[in-house]
């Protein structure tokens, strides 16, 4: 009777936070920022503690998972509203490689290491550092390696992530901040509605906020 009981609850958990995740909305791992990842982990052990405790009702584990599902889903909307909020929890990109050159202080604050690096390369099929103008480390930890020979074509380039300029990329472009600020003005945006812009074939694409929102 105990086995068919702590059967029937981890079947019924499968699925029911299985359901939670999807409305959550993460696909993977690697894709958790720490308010998701925290939640997660909080999930999993409810669920085991409800699984070995069949005495206690499961209502007592589905509300506080639902409380939590909650709160990081109003969390994920605060944090798209607000960039002080998102850079706080979940951190900014750290430029790794810069111009060709390896930024090794914000490797050893990053506590990111060469063998780190190089096996990120290997990974991805990359010989030499050589071969590589920019590296950001994601605040989730992946590796973002943008190679010379794509930068050399028309890969797009970007100029404006949450409202920060890119200076690295006007640098590569040729371009100034002026030359930004004057083409901003005569589109009539600030820089602080604009989520992502980038640059291609002499061009800037702009996404506003408010477009992200309503898409």
């Amino acid at each position: 009777m105990v086995i068919l009981k702590v059967l029937v609850r981890t079947i019924f958990f499968y699925f029911f936070v299985l359901v939670m995740f999807r409305i959550m909305g993460k696909r993977e791992v690697g894709q958790l920022g720490i308010i998701d990842l925290i939640v997660s982990i909080l999930i999993a052990e409810l669920v085991a503690i409800s699984i070995e405790n069949i005495k206690a009702s499961v209502f007592i584990t589905i509300i506080p998972i639902v409380a939590l599902v909650a709160l990081e889903l109003l969390l994920g909307y605060t944090s798209l509203k607000s960039k002080k909020f998102r850079t706080f929890f979940d951190g900014k990109p750290s430029i790794i490689i810069d111009s060709g050159k390896v930024n090794y202080k914000e490797m050893v604050r990053q506590r990111y290491t060469m063998d780190d690096l190089l096996f990120e390369l290997r990974q991805r099929g990359i010989k030499s550092l050589e071969n590589i103008e920019y590296a950001l480390l994601e605040a989730n930890g992946k590796l973002s390696i943008f190679e010379k020979k794509i930068l050399d074509t028309d890969y797009p380039l970007p100029l404006i992530i949450d409202g920060e300029v890119q200076f690295s990329t006007l640098k590569k472009i040729n371009k100034t901040k002026f030359w930004l600020d004057n083409i901003l003005r005569k589109k009539q945006i600030v820089y602080d509605e604009i989520f992502y812009c980038f640059y291609k074939k002499n061009s800037l694409y702009i996404i506003k906020r408010d477009e992200l929102v309503r898409n």
